[in-house]
């Protein structure tokens, strides 16, 4: 029964079709994230890029009425889906799901130009897997968009050769950046690429011509992200949010290089095993220009001091092409039967999946919806109860000022986490200069009649002593205990 379970659900490699590829990932990508569609918020990120994408949706350009640290693509991207669907969980999630497959579908359609369809299919099922499983990685991250964006344009540059569309790579590669900023690194090593390819292949004319092509693209691109700006006269905004607060953000707040070199070794290690043993050709163009991509990305995490686990998001579609082509080269595979022990592992693979499958079925039987989390449920009960949503501050599940149709008290309030960067209050024209300041203003100016917070867990990063100290003496002086929702705290003013 197994085998025949397993000659059925094996694919004939060389009949495969683009079309098929690129349904086959909608699908794996529809099953791993399908049970997180109804999940208020996976990752805190998320809803502060909603929270800016609706307010663009109302007229505001990001960083005029909210502000956060991130490109204004980011934004563009979650305000296009509110604008056409509503505020709808779902909806984002769904584009999530196909913005997953695409990625990976590209993955498949550049590895296809150095590697069989085999390995290129697994290459891409790897990469729809880890853009898909673990940690926050179900949600829909800037890291998603913006290789949503840089695979198409690799591939175009692997396998394309003509000006038109080296300036479309460039305006989908500008796409990238203007999502996620450290991505100019891969794309100014993919840009001097350009340059060597043409100089190795004595192609100088149409070198030049290529790669004046790819960065008149992404100038393009720039520019038309700074014009709404312009057009307002306010292009200092545009500035001061996407390029300066971003470097001063990352000389404030950096890991040590001990924290980071764990993803370093283990990378440097891989692909010093695979030159050592000769399981890749590394003599091959496009294999050398997705080393080198790698390497920028490892280098834009070393510029920025940090590598939280969604980061790793930008390498892995590239990434996996190197794991596939060693796994293949490996000859236990083709001495040892694995199909029956890989089933299985497939099968256990998506068990976040499963578990999320019977929380959003637990909370259909309890609650009789199947949206579940406190973003949900606090609103429900503030309307409910009438509450003052007057100022209200939302300190952990944030997401619900989309749900209430409120706003945060103040720009900083925008991400709860940068009440405590008073290094880039100065890029939003704050007029408090430091944390303290702004929780002052806010508690004892604004008052909230309502606030939210998380059951037993501090308010702030444990390294803020100080903001801690202020708002949980206030807090306690000031707020009593309304009522206790799933694992949310709603304190109302005496």
């Amino acid at each position: 029964m197994t085998k025949a379970l397993i000659s059925k659900l094996t694919l004939n490699y060389s009949q495969l079709k683009s079309r098929s590829v690129f349904l086959l990932l909608c699908i794996i990508s529809f099953i791993l994230r399908f049970p997180f569609f109804f999940r208020d918020y996976i990752d805190r990120d998320e809803s502060t890029f909603i929270l800016l994408g609706q307010s663009w949706v109302e007229g505001h350009l990001p960083y005029t009425q909210l502000w956060d640290l991130k490109p204004p693509i980011t934004f563009l991207f979650f305000a296009t889906i509110i604008s056409i669907f509503g505020k709808s969980f779902i909806a984002l999630r769904a584009i999530g799901v196909l913005i997953v497959a695409s990625t990976a579908f590209f993955t498949y359609k550049t590895a296809l130009s150095i590697t069989t369809k085999k390995v290129a299919f697994w290459s891409s099922f790897l990469c729809v897997s880890l853009l898909s499983m673990l940690g926050s990685l179900q949600g829909v991250m800037s890291e998603h968009i913006c290789m949503f964006f840089f695979m198409p344009g690799l591939y175009v540059i692997v396998a394309k050769n003509k000006w038109q569309w080296h300036f479309l790579a460039g305006i989908l590669f500008g796409l990238s950046v203007m999502t996620k900023l450290n991505m100019a690194y891969p794309i100014l090593i993919i840009g001097l690429y350009n340059i060597y390819r043409a100089i190795k292949n004595n192609a100088f004319k149409k070198g030049f011509v290529n790669s004046m092509a790819f960065g008149i693209g992404i100038i393009i691109l720039f520019l038309l992200t700074i014009l709404p700006y312009y057009l307002k006269g306010i292009t200092e905004t545009w500035w001061k949010s996407v390029i300066l607060a971003p470097l001063e953000y990352t000389n404030a707040r950096r890991y040590s290089f001990l924290k980071m070199a764990p993803i370093f070794l283990c990378i440097g290690g891989f692909i010093f095993v695979l030159w050592k043993k000769k399981m890749i050709d590394f003599k091959k163009q496009q294999l050398q220009l997705l080393l080198f991509i790698i390497i920028g990305v490892l280098l834009s995490f070393i510029q920025g001091g940090r590598i939280n686990g969604h980061y790793l998001i930008q390498l892995h579609p590239v990434l996996v092409i190197f794991v596939a082509i060693a796994v293949s080269k490996i000859t236990f595979f083709k001495k040892v039967n694995y199909q029956p022990i890989a089933l299985i592992l497939l099968l256990f693979m998506p068990t976040e999946s499963y578990i999320e499958a019977v929380n959003v079925i637990k909370n259909k039987i309890e609650r009789n919806t199947f949206l579940n989390g406190e973003g949900i449920s606090v609103p429900e009960y503030i309307l409910k109860n009438n509450l003052s949503t007057k100022n209200i501050l939302f300190l952990e599940y944030h997401i619900g000022y989309w749900q209430l149709g409120k706003l945060p008290p103040t720009k900083a309030a925008t991400h709860p986490s940068n009440l405590c960067r008073d290094e880039l209050f100065r890029f939003f024209n704050n007029p408090r200069k430091n944390s303290i300041e702004e929780l002052i203003y806010i508690m004892e100016v604004l008052q909230p009649k309502t606030v939210i917070a998380r059951k037993n867990k501090r308010i702030f990063d444990k390294k803020e002593i100080e903001e801690n100290e202020y708002i949980d003496a206030y807090l306690s002086t000031h707020y009593t205990l309304k009522a206790t929702v799933e694992k949310a705290e709603i304190l109302e003013r005496k």
